[in-house]
C-alpha cells in the first residue's frame, strides 16, 4: 500500500481540528483499500476441519519472535487460518518494515491487511500504517474493508492519529468452496454498547459480502466489561475481586455484543472463561481481561484453547532462536487464541 509524506500526513492531521475523522479519511484512498498478497499455492487436500488461530501480535515489534512462535509452538497447530490484529507498515517502532508482508511471505501465506490508523505522533515513521490482517494458507478470492461507526476520536489521544477502527475481510477459496474469514478489532476507549453498535456493522456488513458460506470471525473485541475511558472504573475494578471476576467470568452480562453475535446464530469461542489479555495497572500487576475471541458461522469449534504469550512459558523455543533469546516479560500482551474448526453438526 502506497505511503504517504510525512509532510502531507501532518497536513491531513491538522484538518481534525476542525474536521471529522470521517471527513478527513475521505480524502484518503488508503482507508478504503485492502492490501493482498499472494504467497502460496494451493494445498492439494482439504482437511475435515481447520486451524484457526486469532492473535493480537501488538504492532509486530517482536516480529522474528513471533515468527518462531507461529513455527514452533506445538499449542497453535495446525494453523491455517491467522486472524490478526495490530499488525505495523513503515512505524519506526517496528523497524519501518511491512509485518504482515513480512510474515505471509516468511510463511508461505497468503494475506488481506487493512489500514486502521495512521501515526502522527512519530516523525521517523516512514509510512506510520497500523492495522488488520488476515492471513491463509487457501487463496483469497477477494478482500474488503468494513469502517466502524466512530467511538473515540484518536486524534485527540495522547497517541494522535487519522482513522478509526475497522475489520478486514476475505473470501477464501477452500477446495473449490467459499468460506469468509474477517479479522475485527473493536474500540477499547468506549463502553459496551458503543462496540454492540460496532459489531452490528459488523455482522450487517458480513450479511451483505459473505453472504451463502460458513464465516470466520475473530479479534479482539475489547470485551473490558467496563468502559476504557474511564479511569476511575478500571482502578475500581483492578482493587474489587469481586469485580474482577466480572471480568472473566461475567463478560456476557456486561458486553452486550456477545448475546448480539448468539442470537445471530454465531458461536462464540472460547465459551468458557480464559484471560487472553494482560493489562498493565500503575502498581506493577496486570488485570486480567477476555478480549479476543473467535466466532463462527455455519462452523463448529471441536476444540480450542487459549495459548500463552508469556517468556515463562516458551519452553519450546529452539536453542539459538529469537524466541530463545528473548528477554521481554511478554511476546504480546495478548495471549493467542486457538480453535479447530470443522462443519457444523447436522440439526435433527
Amino acid at each position: 500500500m502506497d505511503g504517504i509524506a510525512l509532510q502531507e500526513r501532518n497536513r491531513l492531521g491538522a484538518l481534525l481540528e476542525a474536521s471529522s475523522q470521517a471527513e478527513v479519511m475521505a480524502k484518503i484512498p488508503q482507508f478504503s483499500q485492502a492490501e493482498t498478497g499472494s504467497f502460496a499455492p494451493a494445498p492439494e487436500g482439504v482437511p475435515q476441519a481447520l486451524g484457526v488461530l486469532m492473535f493480537n501480535m501488538e504492532r509486530g515489534v517482536h516480529l522474528a519472535e513471533i515468527a518462531d512462535f507461529l513455527r514452533d509452538c506445538p499449542e497453535i497447530q495446525p494453523f491455517d487460518l491467522i486472524l490478526a490484529n495490530e499488525l505495523d507498515d513503515g512505524c519506526f517502532r517496528s523497524g519501518n518494515r511491512n509485518t504482515a508482508r513480512e510474515l505471509a511471505a516468511s510463511f508461505g501465506l497468503n494475506y488481506a491487511w487493512g489500514l486502521e490508523f495512521i501515526e502522527l505522533a512519530e516523525a521517523r515513521d516512514e509510512k506510520g500504517f497500523h492495522g488488520n490482517a488476515v492471513f491463509s494458507r487457501w487463496p483469497i478470492r477477494r478482500a474488503g474493508v468494513i469502517r466502524l461507526p466512530e467511538q473515540y476520536n484518536w486524534y485527540f489521544d495522547r497517541q494522535r492519529r487519522i482513522g478509526g477502527r475497522l475489520a478486514v475481510y476475505a473470501e477464501l477459496d477452500v477446495g473449490g468452496k467459499p468460506l469468509g474469514a474477517v479479522s475485527i478489532h473493536l474500540e477499547n476507549r468506549t463502553h459496551g454498547e458503543g462496540r454492540k453498535v460496532q459489531m452490528r456493522a459488523i455482522l450487517e456488513a458480513v450479511g451483505r459480502e459473505l453472504a451463502g458460506m460458513p464465516v470466520i470471525l475473530g479479534g479482539d473485541l475489547n470485551t473490558n466489561t467496563f468502559d476504557g475511558r474511564d479511569k476511575e472504573a478500571i482502578q475500581a475494578v483492578s482493587g474489587s475481586a469481586e469485580l474482577r471476576r466480572r471480568c472473566l467470568e461475567d463478560v456476557f452480562a456486561f458486553e452486550p455484543l456477545l448475546p448480539m453475535c448468539a442470537e445471530a446464530g454465531y458461536e462464540i469461542v472460547p465459551g468458557e472463561p480464559r484471560l487472553t489479555r494482560r493489562k498493565p495497572m500503575p502498581d506493577g500487576s496486570f488485570l486480567p481481561l477476555r478480549l479476543d475471541w473467535i466466532l463462527l458461522r455455519g462452523l463448529s469449534a471441536a476444540a480450542s484453547r487459549t495459548v500463552s504469550t508469556a517468556r515463562e512459558d516458551f519452553t519450546y523455543a529452539r536453542p539459538g532462536s529469537a524466541l530463545a533469546a528473548f528477554q521481554g516479560q511478554e511476546l504480546s500482551d495478548h495471549n493467542a487464541v486457538w480453535a479447530l474448526c470443522g462443519p457444523a453438526p447436522a440439526e435433527g
